[in-house]
């Protein structure tokens, strides 16, 4: 069985810009894959490649073992980042024409189009015009046209912009049934708590390059191993005490690190490579103790993400992203 998508030394340039550098990354059948990166790190850009809208420089994509082009459009469900919507259809209209665009009798065309805006809480705004419409509603529409086809790849532009938490678990629940389904799901975002919902596999990037890749789930335990501990102290005093013991001994500790929550007691270490939490543990006790917590931390994809994009990725520049 092919893959539903192969990417190999990418290359997209916009004059002096180089959006796309070098990418390359696979992505097996029936999975969702997550790609990711700061605004302007050439996402969208990379999804347009892959969707035929725009050509490499240079390169090789493959689309469920087709070049891109028409034969592997009419297998895909393309979401852009932009509205792609007229704004004066009716919503049920909108839905239904696509549905004939993508080849559907008219008949069949609406009988879809009816069952998605159900499933979607659409049903009750299916007379009203598009540009009626919260930007979060029409995200959903958009969303419709893009399943109507049952496509065998969906491809998904920032696919929760602009939606509330009931309507972002609506669109998470589809895409975990495409999944169920066999489907395909490749989708783009800068929202790292989004993606560790439903990704299987990711790859993450960074002004054009890619710079991770590989199954979730293997990714943050590689994380995991490198030594991550959180701490917890009974006082103010027995958190003071191993911040001037162990915790500032550089033999052990290379880094120390507040927690996520806000928690005055607490603290997140990093062991030195090579430094076993055994190691670490044992020197506090010594020092004291005075624990309450002593945990070995899984990475969030949020926190794998900052770890290796870093701060100069984050701040890339808005006009990029024009071209991403």
């Amino acid at each position: 069985m092919t893959n539903a998508l192969e990417i190999e030394d990418v290359v997209k340039r916009f004059g002096n810009h180089v959006a796309v550098d070098g990418i390359s990354f696979t992505v097996p059948r029936g999975v969702v894959y997550g790609v990711l990166g700061p605004n302007g790190a050439g996402k969208s850009t990379t999804l347009r490649m892959i969707n035929d809208v725009v050509a490499p420089d240079s390169g090789r994509i493959q689309v469920l073992g087709l070049a891109p082009g028409a034969a592997a459009a009419r297998q895909i469900g393309y979401l852009p980042e932009e509205r792609g919507l007229y704004p004066k259809m009716f919503v049920a209209e909108m839905v239904q024409f696509m549905g004939e665009l993508r080849g559907l009798s008219r008949a069949e065309a609406a009988r879809r189009a009816a069952r998605w805006l159900e499933r979607l809480g659409l049903t009750r705004w299916a007379k009203n015009r598009v540009q009626d419409l919260s930007k979060g509603m029409q995200q959903k529409v958009q969303f419709a046209t893009a399943l109507i086809h049952d496509p065998e790849l969906l491809i998904l532009d920032e696919p929760w912009s602009g939606l509330d938490p009931i309507n972002a678990e609506v669109l998470r629940s589809v895409v975990e049934e495409a999944r169920a389904a066999g489907r395909t799901v490749l989708f783009s975002t800068h929202l790292m708590e989004q993606a560790e919902k439903v990704c299987d596999a990711v790859c993450i990037i960074a002004r054009g390059k890619k710079v991770l890749d590989g199954n979730l789930a293997e990714l943050r335990r590689a994380a995991a191993a490198h030594g991550r501990i959180a701490l917890g102290f009974e006082d103010a005093a027995a958190k003071a005490k191993a911040q001037a013991g162990p915790l500032a001994d550089p033999e052990i500790v290379a880094a120390v690190r507040a927690p996520a929550a806000a928690d005055s007691q607490e603290l997140v270490v990093e062991l030195r490579s090579g430094v076993t939490s055994d190691a670490l543990l044992a020197a506090l006790l010594a020092a004291g103790g005075g624990l309450r917590r002593f945990e070995a931390v899984t990475p969030t994809l949020h926190q794998i993400f900052l770890d290796i994009v870093g701060d100069s990725a984050a701040v890339a520049e808005r006009r990029d992203e024009a071209l991403s």
